[in-house]
């Protein structure tokens, strides 16, 4: 017996050296109970090449050389599988979805072995150490190109994703290198030992080889950023320590994570859907459940909760508190929602109201106090940005605002208007409807205008019945398209008045103010100044489109600017 026959035999020693290395070198994981299954399957190739040498009987030969490549098949999906837990994306996988990877390569591997009409391989005299491939062999080799595909599309993403961290980006460019390797060896082997079997000596082990090379860069991966499971590990430990029971979803509702506590509460399991609504139904709640289930919907930034009870063994009650998931640009990527068990907790409550009936009452009236404090901050900050009556930004907001974006505007030379209205004769609108008729006026027409401006444009109530439209990197013939847009829509619109007979529509006379070149050598020295001295200048157009009849627009005869 030659001696390349053993180098199958040594590859195979060395690759099983390597898994009981990692098997006592790091603690186990998901991850690593994933690489062991492909690893197993790593060290079948070598294996069953020997075993091809040594076993005498075609059958014995045949069942060998089937399980090489059935070891293959297993190693390629395996590999995909590996992959997906090393780029973080094995939340994703479910049961059927890990089934769904690995079908093909499991009815593949059941062609192989069955080798029907010797569609697979046929032996080259007597026996199948010298053999030849059948169209079958190739289309096995075409799904293992498939699964390399996909394992490398995977690799690649997460390389190029701007969330993945930096550490993670040097495993994947380490692991490349090691399917790289191996993918060589492989293509090497079918194209000197398959392909040109006729022209050139076998060259034993080249498949061994670089499954043995790749392995390297795995077991280097595994053992050099072992940092990384200590905190997937540490993150599942504390997690599962947690007394409360935690529920992590996803914006569909599926539970993306679910603690050990939590089945306390709940039979759930990763990749169900949590329906907040039906389980709240299906327990006693013991609070306002309509008015948790608003703020979930609306996905608030705040922390709320709302209080349950239900036979659990025993009677149990518990504090559901829901939190919204931000992502980097604040916006609502899912839910965590934690179930606290304050049954323990309630009993004494009920012990002590006996004899502190007074003091929960006023600890009931401290909450009220403390919503209603909360519920008039909020509306005061909604006070000091918006106008109460038409809803649209106050002069205040405005100032504050354009302040120091005049200044920018100015050092970027970057044109804007304004575009200073007042509702025409509206004085008679109070004296023939009343105030309150006058008042719905106002309010129909601040909304009639903000339909026909744009998402970028600030509509401000300048006092009494006039309004001031800023209209940001706008110049002379945009603003007078809007304003022309803002004088139309406010004609046609017909309002139904308390005491009027028919629908009533009022008119509005427009100044435009147009800001377009500038001074490069003076910039504004006061911003407060400044902006008094535009909305002085644009206070003169509208003066003349009252004076010379109404409903009608006037352009400023400034055109430039400076402080």
């Amino acid at each position: 017996m030659s001696l390349s026959v053993w180098y199958d035999l040594f590859l195979f020693a060395l690759l099983s050296v390597l898994l009981v290395y990692i098997f006592f070198a790091v603690r186990i994981t998901n991850l690593h109970k994933v690489y062991f299954v492909f690893h197993f399957f790593m060290v079948l190739w070598p294996l069953c090449q020997f075993a091809t040498h040594i076993v005498q009987s075609p059958q014995g030969q045949l069942l060998y050389v089937s399980l090489s490549f059935v070891a293959t098949l297993m190693l390629v999906s395996g590999w995909l599988l590996f992959t997906l837990f090393l780029t973080g994306n094995d939340k994703r996988l479910s049961p059927k979805s890990i089934s769904f990877i690995c079908l093909p390569a499991v009815a593949a591997s059941l062609l192989t072995f069955s080798n029907p009409f010797h569609l697979f391989t046929r032996p080259a005299s007597d026996n199948y150490v010298e053999r030849f491939y059948g169209p079958l062999f190739w289309l096995v080799m075409a799904l293992v190109a498939v699964y390399f595909a996909a394992s490398l599309f995977v690799l690649l993403r997460a390389l190029r994703s701007a969330s993945s961290s930096a550490s993670l980006k040097k495993q994947i460019r380490i692991v490349l290198w090691g399917i790289c390797a191996l993918a060589f060896f492989a293509l090497l082997d079918i194209l000197l030992n398959v392909v040109l079997r006729e022209v050139l000596p076998i060259i034993p082990g080249l498949t061994s080889l670089g499954i043995f090379i790749a392995d390297l860069f795995f077991v280097f991966v595994i053992t050099r950023y072992k940092v990384f499971d200590l905190v997937s590990i540490a993150h599942e430990d504390i997690i599962n320590t947690i007394p409360h029971g935690i529920l992590v979803l996803d914006e569909q509702q599926e539970v993306v994570e679910a603690n050990r506590a939590l089945r306390l509460f709940l039979e759930i399991e990763a990749g169900d859907v949590f329906d907040v609504e039906a389980f709240l139904s299906s327990v006693r709640v013991i609070g306002n459940a309509q008015h948790f289930l608003e703020h979930y919907k609306r996905k608030d930034s705040d922390v709320f909760q709302v209080e349950w009870s239900a036979l659990r063994g025993n009677h149990l009650h518990c504090i559901l508190q829901a939190s919204p998931i931000l992502d980097a640009s604040r916006l609502p990527i899912g839910h965590i929602l934690t179930f606290q068990d304050v049954s323990h907790e309630r009993r004494l409550v009920r012990e002590l109201n006996l004899q502190n009936d007074v003091l929960q009452e006023r600890n009931r009236s401290l909450d009220r106090t403390r919503l209603e404090l909360s519920q008039a901050n909020r509306r005061l900050e909604e006070m000091a940005l918006t106008d109460s009556l038409t809803e649209c930004y106050n002069r205040h907001y405005l100032t504050q605002r354009l302040e120091q974006e005049m200044i920018d505007n100015v050092q970027q030379r970057i044109p804007f208007s304004f575009v200073l209205f007042d509702i025409d004769f509206f004085k008679s609108i109070n004296d023939r409807y009343g105030h309150v008729a006058g008042d719905e006026m106002l309010y129909r027409t601040a909304q009639i205008v903000k339909k026909h401006i744009r998402s970028t444009d600030i509509l401000a109530r300048y006092g009494g019945e006039e309004f001031i439209l800023y209209l940001p990197c706008t110049g002379r013939d945009t603003a007078r398209q809007i304003a022309e847009q803002v004088r139309f829509a406010v004609e046609s619109n017909l309002v139904s008045l308390e005491h009027a007979p028919a629908p009533v529509s009022v008119t509005v006379s427009l100044g435009v103010l147009s800001i377009e070149d500038f001074e490069q050598e003076r910039l504004p020295d006061n911003s407060e100044d400044f902006l008094t001295q535009l909305f002085t200048e644009v206070d003169k157009p509208l003066y003349e489109a009252k004076k010379n009849g109404r409903n009608r627009i006037e352009f400023a005869t400034i055109r430039q600017i400076s402080g």
